[in-house]
């Protein structure tokens, strides 16, 4: 098959990471997988994808991500392939658009279990428009399904789940960094600084902590990036909160920590999560959709925000070996479920279904 992935950058995040492992595994099963990103800034997700060798179709403007030029753009190039594959709200409307007198077969990945557009009912009909267009809509987990369906009326039999994978083996097998750890029990958090994070609840547990004795690793890059950064030195906290920025050895960073953690406000289903699983490190979550499905039973959730419940989740773990090695072998347990094998294979057989039913 020819498949086109279609996304609005390769910054940080789940939905980019997906678009770069699912290009890399397709190709090696012998697919044409390429990509079309709106937003061509060289990150290290876009090296990744590079060394896949894939064609990658870089539409950027220099300005918005919401450019109507794109529309022609998309149209001659999506005509040399069976599946397009849209990812995050701009390729979604705009894949949409430029199919109309197309007739291409289009997909579309829901990355999250809500956006801020469902708020708004202006947007509705709008939203209602564009699904409609999808042959399929693919969410990443039970609740964005759930919450969906909720949103544009259940009659909408194309919506459907695979859930998001990682290669947990490269994960649990990864090496520690070498002379970076200090006499600290690490926790790290590996997010991009996104209004939907919430790295501040993490560093209001942290400062409960003795800082001789804790230390706070944030990994990723956003827009709110300078805010968290400053909202750290507001608590004192600058000596025991490093900031990492973007890193390619994410897998080296978590089997460095000692505790993995995921404090957001809502998530779609967490590569974050399922890659901290992996580590064979515990993990600790926010008791939030898209985060608890995947947390609950095997690592330990937190309410939403209460960084006092936080940090007492963070100091058992520190002091309770016992409990630290079992809640670990759970975590690790539970990814196994998500390993990325299983994902590219639900992907792989949505797009067959579609190819034979066109």
């Amino acid at each position: 098959m020819r498949i086109l992935q279609v996304i609005t950058s390769l910054h940080t995040g789940g939905a980019e990471k997906l678009v770069v492992d699912i290009t890399r595994m397709l190709r090696t099963r012998g697919h044409v997988v390429d990509v079309v990103v709106f937003d061509g800034t060289d990150t290290p997700f876009m090296q990744r994808l590079c060394e896949t060798r894939c064609k990658v179709y870089n539409l950027s403007t220099g300005g918005s991500v919401y450019s109507f030029s794109y529309i022609p753009k998309l149209r001659k190039i999506m005509k040399d392939y069976d599946i397009v594959h849209s990812h995050n709200t701009s390729p979604q409307f705009f894949v949409a658009l430029a199919n109309v007198g197309c007739n291409k077969v289009i997909i579309t990945t829901e990355h999250n279990t809500t956006n801020r557009r469902r708020n708004n009912p202006v947007w509705k009909p709008i939203d209602k428009w564009m699904y409609n267009r999808y042959r399929k809509i693919i969410c990443i987990s039970d609740q964005a399904e759930e919450n969906l369906k909720t949103y544009l009326g259940q009659h909408y039999d194309s919506i459907t789940t695979i859930y998001n994978g990682v290669d947990v083996a490269a994960f649990y097998q990864a090496k520690p960094l070498e002379n970076v750890k200090p006499n600290k029990f690490i926790v790290v958090m590996v997010a991009a600084f996104r209004k939907q994070k919430d790295q501040k609840t993490l560093i209001d547990a942290m400062s409960l902590l003795p800082q001789d004795e804790y230390e706070l690793w944030l990994v990723g890059q956003g827009d709110c990036f300078e805010e968290v950064r400053d909202y750290a030195k507001s608590k004192g906290m600058q000596q025991c909160v490093k900031f990492w920025g973007n890193r390619t050895d994410v897998a080296n960073v978590l089997h460095t920590a000692d505790v993995v953690c995921m404090s957001s406000h809502y998530e779609g289903l967490s590569l974050s999560n399922i890659e901290g699983m992996s580590s064979g490190r515990p993990f600790i979550a926010s008791d939030v959709d898209g985060l608890r499905e995947v947390t609950k039973g095997y690592g330990v959730l937190f309410p939403h925000e209460d960084a006092k419940a936080l940090a007492a989740i963070i100091q058992k773990l520190h002091d309770d070996k016992a409990y630290y090695d079992e809640v670990a072998e759970k975590c690790y347990q539970r990814a196994m479920m998500f390993d990325i094998e299983k994902m590219v294979d639900g992907y792989e057989a949505v797009y067959q279904e579609l190819m034979h039913s066109k």
